[in-house]
């Protein structure tokens, strides 16, 4: 049988409150019955349940993590980062898959329903409207990739999709391509909206620049793979900002199997640096987003709400950079 609490005072010598109290965390107790109560509980196998605990605290510790694009390989290194940072700061990941999922209600109830602290919304995809629903439900939420606003409702942490578009343009035109195409991913994302933006505003200052843009209709490699294959069979462009890695890779097969060489028939430059792209299989030239860093300062925010319920959401946004590899032209 499991050992419970009352087997603990019981070898210690102590009350059971004494014991709650030595494994609550911010409660006082002395050295001694702290000493006291660990030995006993080391003798006896003992660790708290957390669920128990989570009726005296009136927390769980439960963080609700959610995404919907579970076809894009970056979201694993995204989820494997996540989680091993809320479990090294003694919180508890709950991952929820909203693919298809269109009703932001459906899913305020469910994670009402598991009494979660608080959620991360991890996803540029889903609209700004999941995370707000979240926070007009009282619910403690950061949407990490999310859409930047100067005064957002919510809390956001990422990155500066319409500034990436335009390094996007700016690295293609410092190659000398004077036809540059925009494949992003689907078109109603707000990602490939700013993405898009950016893009198109650098390129429109430069008159002489032909261009071309198309949406694939997910961020997925197939879905870049079939969206590249359409591309040639018309005028392609003398090279392609993918928007997102994985596309970057799909669009990278099906230019190898047209018998065209990447890097030199047909540029592309992707978005994210995730760990494929650096596979000598693809080398892939991309704008790296700081990951880690991002994932932390979305842990710090659900820390700082959770002690401070009533400050006010902010957006903090991290700089990019281009990673050089081989599937653009070297520089003139």
């Amino acid at each position: 049988m499991a050992v419970t609490l009352d087997d603990v005072a019981r070898l210690a010598g102590v009350s059971r409150s004494a014991v709650s109290r030595t494994f609550t965390k911010g409660a006082s107790v002395s050295p001694k019955m702290r000493e006291k109560v660990e030995a006993a509980a080391l003798a006896l196998g003992y660790s708290p349940n957390a669920l128990a605990s989570s009726l005296t605290t009136g927390r769980t510790k439960l963080i609700g993590l959610v995404s919907n694009n579970f076809h894009n390989p970056i979201f694993l290194e995204v989820f494997d980062q996540f989680t091993r940072a809320l479990q090294e700061r003694g919180l508890r990941p709950l991952i929820v898959n909203l693919t298809d999922e269109t009703d932001p209600s459906n899913s305020v109830r469910m994670l009402r329903q598991y009494s979660v602290d608080a959620v991360i919304v991890a996803s540029s995809t889903l609209p700004p409207s999941f995370a707000k629903a979240f926070h007009e439900a009282g619910v403690p939420v950061v949407h990490t990739f999310g859409r930047f606003a100067t005064a957002p409702d919510v809390d956001v942490v990422g990155i500066d999709n319409v500034e990436c578009g335009r390094m996007a343009a700016r690295e293609l035109m410092s190659r000398g391509y004077g036809h540059i195409g925009y494949m992003g991913g689907p078109e109603l994302a707000t990602s490939s909206q700013d993405r898009y933006q950016g893009f198109q505003e650098e390129l429109a200052k430069h008159a002489e620049i032909k261009t071309h843009f198309s949406f694939a209709n997910a961020y997925s490699f197939d879905a870049g793979r079939a969206q590249m294959a359409t591309l040639l069979q018309g005028d392609p462009a003398e090279a392609y900002f993918c928007g997102d890695d994985v596309l970057s890779l799909g669009a990278i097969s099906a230019i190898r199997d047209a018998g065209l060489t990447v890097g030199q028939d047909i540029g592309i430059i992707g978005l994210n640096d995730m760990k494929m792209a650096k596979w000598e299989l693809f080398d892939l030239t991309t704008i790296a987003q700081p990951i880690a860093e991002i994932i932390d300062a979305s842990v710090d925010v659900v820390q700082e709400m959770l002690s401070s319920p009533e400050r006010l959401p902010q957006a903090r946004l991290f700089a990019c950079q281009v990673v050089e590899r081989k599937t653009l032209r070297p520089k003139p």
